[in-house]
Order: C-alpha cells, then sequence, then structure tokens
C-alpha cells in the first residue's frame, strides 16, 4: 500500500466525528445544563485541557472568533467542571456508535483487532507542542474496543490539528484569513464559514484584503499561483508531521488499519447526517470509497 496521510485522517476523522454534533451528543450536553450545542461543543473538546480559559481555547481552536468561545467559556466550566464534560463526551460517542454500527460489528474481532493497532499509532503520536493532543493523550482508556478505537481517533486528530496550526502560525496566516484562503481553495460557500465560526462580513473583507496584499488572492477572490503554492505547504507540512504514528506502527499494520477501518467509517459517513455539511469540507462518502491507490501520490 503506498502511504497517504491525507487518505488516513479522512478514516480517523470519520470515525471521531460522532463526538459533537449527533443527536445523542446533544442530548447529553443538554442534560449537562449546557445553554445549547456549541457550549457543549467547546465544553466537551476543550476538557481534556481542565477549566480552559476562553483564550486558551480561542488559541488551540484557532479558527473561531474569540466572541464565539467567549459566549460559551468560562460559562460552560460554571455548569459543570471539566470531568463531566468528559464524561458526557465519552457517553454520546459511545450511543452515537451503537445507533450507527450493527451489534455484530461493534462486538466483532475485528472492531477489537483495529482498535488495538490505532491505539498503538494513537500512542505514538506527536504531543509535544500540541495541547490538545497532549490533553488527550493524558485520559485514561475506555475499555470497549469501539471506544478505545474512538479514543485513538480522537487522540490522532487533534495531534494532526495541532500540527496543522503550527503550519498555519509559521505561513503567516491568522485564523480568519485561514478561513478565506480555505474556502476559495475548497470551492466553500464563505457565508457558511463564517457563520460556522463567527466572523462578520468586514472582518472577511479585511481578512480578504490582507491576502491580496500579500498578493495570494486575486480580485475575484480567487487563489493566484502564490496563494495555491501557500496553501499547498500547509498542508504538505501537516501531512508529513501527521505521518509519525503510522510510520511507527508500519507498513503492515498501517496496511491492515486501512483495511478494517474504511468500511467502518464508510458506514458512519452515510449515517451520521451530522456531518453532511461541515466547515473542513469533508466529503467522506467520496474520500472513503476512492481506492488508496488513487489518492496516492
Amino acid at each position: 500500500m503506498d502511504f497517504d496521510a491525507r487518505a488516513m485522517w479522512v478514516r480517523f476523522e470519520t470515525y471521531h466525528d460522532v463526538t459533537y454534533f449527533t443527536p445523542e451528543s446533544r442530548a447529553a450536553t443538554d442534560a449537562l445544563g449546557c445553554k445549547g450545542g456549541w457550549m457543549g461543543y467547546f465544553g466537551m473538546r476543550a476538557a481534556p485541557l481542565g477549566a480552559a480559559s476562553p483564550e486558551l481555547v480561542t488559541a488551540t481552536f484557532y479558527n473561531f472568533h474569540p466572541s464565539k468561545v467567549f459566549r460559551a467559556i468560562p460559562d460552560a466550566w460554571r455548569i459543570a467542571p471539566a470531568e463531566d464534560y468528559l464524561r458526557v463526551r465519552l457517553a454520546g460517542a459511545d450511543a452515537a456508535l451503537r445507533r450507527m454500527l450493527p451489534a455484530d460489528t461493534l462486538h466483532g474481532a475485528e472492531l477489537a483487532e483495529v482498535a488495538t493497532l490505532v491505539r498503538a499509532a494513537a500512542e505514538r503520536a506527536p504531543t509535544a507542542g500540541r495541547p490538545l493532543a497532549a490533553g488527550n493523550a493524558s485520559l485514561d482508556w475506555p475499555a470497549e474496543p469501539h471506544l478505545t478505537l474512538w479514543q485513538a481517533c480522537t487522540l490522532l486528530r487533534e495531534s494532526r490539528g495541532d500540527g496543522h496550526v503550527a503550519a498555519l502560525v509559521s505561513a503567516g496566516l491568522d485564523p480568519c484569513e485561514t478561513l478565506v484562503m480555505f474556502g476559495a481553495d475548497r470551492g466553500l460557500d464563505p457565508g457558511y464559514l463564517r457563520l460556522a465560526r463567527g466572523w462578520s462580513e468586514a472582518e472577511w473583507a479585511d481578512a480578504r484584503a490582507r491576502l491580496a496584499g500579500r498578493g495570494l488572492l486575486d480580485g475575484a477572490g480567487g487563489l493566484t499561483a502564490s496563494g495555491v503554492a501557500l496553501r499547498g505547504w500547509v498542508e504538505e507540512r501537516t501531512d508529513v508531521e501527521a505521518a509519525t504514528p503510522w510510520q511507527a506502527i508500519g507498513a503492515a499494520d498501517t496496511a491492515r488499519v486501512v483495511e478494517l477501518l474504511t468500511p467502518l467509517s464508510l458506514h458512519i459517513a452515510r449515517t451520521n447526517t451530522a456531518m453532511a455539511n461541515n466547515p473542513m469540507g469533508l466529503s467522506a462518502v467520496a474520500e472513503l470509497s476512492r481506492p488508496m491507490a488513487e489518492r496516492a501520490g
């Protein structure tokens, strides 16, 4: 198998994506007392850091407008301690996975095998300089294989995400500029991205002007050749650093992960309607249906 870090990301990201926006997750945070889904999201995702300040959450999550974070944090910690958000996060993921995956799959030998392999990879995910990864790496492992796999996928995605933020900082792209360039690259609706992350039209326009001033956007808001090159550099650096866990477990075990995790994630992608539209621009069904050989470079 030719290795492709981006293709691996689609697989563990899709399994992880049951975490925040499923009906089960929303019910769990509502029961905790959260005021809206975004408070639940920020509380659950930040909980591995403890009762983090809104400034810390804004910095680590990177592309959210500070005001969107401040509407949820620190009020979330007044409703419940971080430990309770970790508890309901796991409970919501558990309930969602039990709904989405057939019972014989949940309790099958293949899921147990892939959980062991992905955990081995996740335990080798870089955490130095990666706060969300380090926070998730400090958590106890669940006993059930489907939740061991979920936690491993979560650790891998946060390690990759922290590395992506480092690449964006190195590229000199601030949070709003990052979204503008990403949307231009992927053909995503700017209005949707602004709403999802809390940026105003004026802030979006200012970010576009700054990028145009650097020669990264053209007059129509599309990427210039320099913009394409910078976006490519960011993604390449992210992929290179995200390859570490898979290199650690070796080609044979990585190929086995692809063989076992792909059908699980594809089934979830077809079932998890909460992720049908997402700010990541991830078309999981299409990506997971494509043979790995077509993605290898």
